[in-house]
């Protein structure tokens, strides 16, 4: 990045953890009579690396929603988590080679 870039970038940054932040689980945004649905657990999937790292400077913060609505919430965290890795790819691209390079055709 050139020198101008780079504060550009930083505050970027600054600002996205911040929002992130505000959504985390466990901040108390849901309880029993309100439980975290699937979006919830999409979400908090998709931000579980952060809210990991944050909750080692705030004790109430999980990594994990626990006043969630069950299934449709673990489907949600679970597709974000394992898509995050890209798991949930539907299509693989092949290599040039025509292989899909697995390690059985090396």
């Amino acid at each position: 990045m050139k020198g101008g870039k780079i504060p550009v970038f930083c505050v970027v940054m600054v600002l996205l953890l911040i929002v992130l932040s505000g959504c985390m689980p466990g901040d108390e945004s849901n309880s029993e009579s309100k439980p975290a649905g699937f979006f919830s657990g999409v979400w908090h999937g998709w931000i579980a690396p952060i809210s990991l790292i944050y909750s080692v400077f705030n004790k109430d913060i999980g990594i994990y929603e626990i006043h969630n609505s069950g299934f449709w919430y673990d489907l949600g965290y679970y597709m974000a988590i394992i898509s995050g890795f890209g798991g949930l790819a539907l299509s693989r691209r092949k290599s040039k080679n025509g292989s899909n390079g697995s390690a059985c055709e090396r």
